[in-house]
């Protein structure tokens, strides 16, 4: 079964730090593009940040530039999010998904999500 899976989300003050990863299950994330993505109760998914399959183009949505760094190591089949200066309205359940491109959107491949809760 080809599935992503996240981890790293948490409780953490505003201003605060949390690095995110994204781990691939039954297939290897070399190919494809890798999107973070969050989305609470009751509002509409958002698109955080992209980083295609070679790890060279990177894209975030202006909400999270210059906080937020996703990276990619191949070798260990995972994607990161690196997120500094958290605000409040950083909250919510993050999931990351699989497509060819960034530019696409067939994505697939969702994982269970990790919650990020920004309070003080």
């Amino acid at each position: 079964q080809l599935q992503l899976v996240e981890s790293g989300g948490g409780l953490v003050q505003p201003g605060g730090s949390l690095r995110l990863s994204c781990v691939a299950s039954g297939f290897t994330l070399d190919y494809y593009a890798i999107g973070w993505f969050r989305q609470a109760p009751g509002k509409e998914r958002e698109g955080v940040s992209c980083i295609n399959s070679s790890g060279r183009s990177t894209n975030y949505a202006d909400s999270v530039k210059g906080r937020f760094t996703v990276s990619r190591d191949n070798a260990k089949n995972t994607v990161y999010l690196q997120m500094n200066n958290l605000k409040p309205e950083d909250t919510d359940v993050y999931y990351c998904a699989a497509e060819l491109y960034c530019s696409g959107s067939n994505w697939g491949s969702w994982g269970q999500g990790t919650q990020v809760t920004v309070s003080s």
